[in-house]
C-alpha cells in the first residue's frame, strides 16, 4: 500500500497539484486499497490493480480486485463503531465515485478535484493510466 501511496503522491506533486489535493488523493487510494484487502478476493495472481489518470482539473483513482460477496457501498456506522467509514470518507472527498463490474472482478473508482499551480484547466497532463500492481498479503 505504501508503494501505491508514494507513487501517486510523487506523480501528483510532479504535475503541480496542490498539497491538500495530493493528501486527499492519497487518503482515498488508501481507503480503496484497504477495502479491497479487507473485503475482496484478489485478482488472478493474488494481486490488486491500482491505477490513476491525471486530468486537467481532476484525478481519477481506481482499485481493481477479484470481487466479493457484497457490493461496496458507503456505510452508516454507529458512532461507537471502530470501522465502516472508509467509503463515506471517499464520498465526502470526491466529486463522484462508483463501482464497475468487470470480467475478473470489480473496480472501485473515484474522481477528485486536482487544482494545480499555474494551470488554466486546459489539457490533459497524463492520458495513460499510471499505477502499480500490489500483491495481496
Amino acid at each position: 500500500m505504501a508503494l501505491a501511496r508514494r507513487a501517486l503522491s510523487d506523480e501528483l506533486r510532479a504535475a503541480g497539484i496542490f498539497d491538500h489535493a495530493v493528501s486527499d488523493a492519497v487518503l482515498v487510494i488508501s481507503e480503496l486499497l484497504s477495502n479491497a484487502i479487507l473485503h475482496a478476493y484478489p485478482l488472478p495472481g493474488e494481486v490488486l490493480q491500482v491505477a490513476w489518470v491525471v486530468g486537467a482539473a481532476s484525478v481519477e483513482l481506481a482499485v481493481s480486485d477479484g470481487g466479493s460477496a457484497t457490493t461496496p457501498h458507503a456505510g452508516h456506522p454507529a458512532p461507537s463503531a471502530v470501522g465502516g467509514r472508509g467509503l463515506r470518507i471517499v464520498e465526502d472527498l470526491c466529486q463522484t465515485w462508483g463501482v464497475r463490474a468487470e470480467e475478473a472482478g470489480l473496480t472501485v473508482w473515484a474522481v477528485l478535484p486536482a487544482p494545480r499551480h499555474g494551470c488554466d484547466g486546459a489539457g490533459l497532463t497524463r492520458s495513460r493510466p499510471g499505477g502499480v500492481t500490489a500483491r495481496q498479503a
